[in-house]
């Protein structure tokens, strides 16, 4: 199934509908990102600088005289490798908030017509799945914001993370039309191992250049597909059930 969600993903990602949703959450992202870095860069480095100043990793950089320079600009290095994730962060919270209802209705029609809508979730439940999940996410990259400058953690925790974040965002906006609330708590609950690889792959693929500014949609898409299909699935196998006890 995860498969599946991914290539359909990408088959509704060219839907001319989707153009659109496509540009104006990473546009917005984009504009946002620039103007605070235009406004507090100069600040936000000499907090940073602060930050990391004395830690083990840094006194040990300063030391060795090839890393001296770079850990004498480590802020704004640091803080130049978070813009891309940051804007990307930014774009998955714009789409689950404001987008996903319309991309919820695109896939629905086109794939799953006899999807009945139970309606499980709303927007109440939307914006604080939201928050909590921003929350959260917010806390591990605070906690883990020193071991980003271990060379062989630095290309794994923000995928790590990113993939946390698609996991708790994506799928109960997916679900929430559609399913009903204990359908909604069933997947979620039983399906958490293959939800949290989808956020992880939608992850990765935010990493390549260019298109990683495309993955928070790509990545709503491919959950609608995961979840719709999976509801469609829970709700065939009752009825499968009762085919196969007549036959017997």
């Amino acid at each position: 199934m995860l498969a599946q969600s991914l290539i359909r993903g990408v088959i509704s990602l060219f839907h001319p509908r989707m153009f659109a949703l496509m540009l104006w959450p990473v546009a917005v992202a984009l504009a946002l990102w620039i103007a605070l870095a235009l406004a507090f860069w100069s600040r936000a480095v000499a907090a940073v600088d602060a930050m990391l100043r004395g830690t083990p990793v840094v006194e040990w950089m300063f030391a060795v005289a090839p890393l001296a320079a770079i850990a004498a600009q480590l802020g704004w290095i640091l803080l130049a490798l978070l813009f891309v994730p940051l804007v990307v962060i930014t774009a998955t919270l714009i789409i689950g908030v404001f987008a996903m209802p319309v991309m919820v209705n695109h896939v629905a029609e086109r794939d799953y017509p006899r999807l009945a809508r139970r309606q499980g979730g709303g927007a109440a439940g939307s914006a604080w799945n939201g928050l909590v999940a921003s929350l959260w996410f917010a806390a591990a990259v605070a906690v883990s914001l020193p071991l980003w400058l271990a060379p062989p953690l630095w290309p794994a925790l923000p995928a790590l993370l990113l993939g946390y974040l698609n996991y708790r965002m994506f799928p109960y906006d997916a679900l929430a039309e559609h399913a009903s609330g204990n359908e909604l708590t069933q997947i979620l609950r039983q399906d958490r191992a293959p939800l949290f690889v989808l956020g992880l792959i939608v992850a990765l693929a935010g990493h390549v250049p260019l298109l990683g500014f495309f993955a928070p949609l790509y990545g709503g898409l491919a959950f609608i597909h995961y979840g719709l299909a999976r509801l469609e699935g829970l709700r065939a196998a009752p009825i499968e059930g009762v085919a196969r006890r007549v036959e017997e």
